[in-house]
């Protein structure tokens, strides 16, 4: 990768907490739960935000939509606002959304890299693995023990939450049925992830489930995700649902906004 290149992903990276901490204050998310659970993986306690259906059948479970940045002054107002007026608006199938509030956000969200200045970017990077088996093994049976949740899950994230989600899609291909990543951080180790992808998809013909990914950044996240794209049309097991799309009218602060409010009631249509 170009050095100004790279430049621009580490500003992409290091720029979004302040971002955040310079909107107005946050906005107020529809009627919800919040809970903590103590995580023996992460050594730590984890708050966790839940959003379900206004309106739900005794004998019904439903659909489970996970987030990363999913704290109440992150995107879980936002997401569950969208998916909350789609749903009364008969627009989408009711689903429950989990948000998993940050504590690390760039520790959890990021794999392993060999790039000196990737690990630049925070006192700890790389834990991705350990934040993926802390959702896989603590936090779904948790909500499938507790919450109406079906088995059929979902994933949304953008940026460096992309990355994991995609990250996630291949290292764990059976946890979620729907992976959506927004404007995803594949730059991280050099862009391994995508360059890694056609042979594991090759190696993976059994492979099934939907993968949605949507980009707006045109020099540091569209050259991987072309890389990533290509891999699929080559080499997409004939089970796997996919979509690459390009929206260059938007950009990295408003892809998430913009794309959630379309993909989300697509992904999750009403019966």
């Amino acid at each position: 990768m170009p050095v100004c290149r790279h430049l621009v992903a580490l500003l992409l990276l290091s720029c979004l907490p302040a971002a955040r901490a310079a909107q107005p204050a946050p906005e107020a998310p529809p009627a919800h739960q919040s809970i903590t659970l103590d995580s023996a993986v992460m050594h730590e306690r984890r708050r966790i935000n839940l959003y379900l259906p206004p309106e739900r059948a005794a004998d019904r479970r439903y659909p489970v939509i996970y987030m990363p940045d999913g704290g109440l002054a992150e995107d879980f107002p936002h997401v569950a606002d969208t998916i909350d007026l789609a749903i009364r608006e008969g627009r989408m199938a009711p689903v429950i959304l989990v948000g998993i509030e940050n504590t690390q956000r760039r520790r959890d969200m990021t794999g392993p890299t060999t790039v000196k200045s990737d690990r630049k970017i925070a006192p700890v990077v790389g834990g991705s693995a350990a934040f993926r088996s802390f959702i896989a093994s603590e936090l779904v049976p948790w909500v499938e023990a507790n919450l109406p949740a079906s088995d059929r899950r979902g994933i949304i994230g953008e940026s460096a939450a992309g990355l994991f989600i995609v990250e996630t899609f291949f290292a764990m291909p059976g946890l979620f049925e729907t992976s959506i990543a927004l404007d995803p951080s594949l730059w991280w180790n050099a862009g391994k992830l995508a360059k890694d992808a056609a042979p594991w998809l090759a190696a993976h013909p059994a492979l099934r489930g939907r993968l949605y990914v949507a980009w707006a950044e045109p020099e540091t996240i569209g050259p991987n995700v072309r890389v990533l794209e290509d891999a699929l049309t080559k080499a997409a097991p004939v089970g796997l649902q996919w979509q690459v799309v390009a929206r260059p009218d938007l950009d990295h602060g408003s892809i998430y906004r913009a794309v959630a409010p379309v993909v989300l009631p697509a992904m999750f249509p009403p019966e």
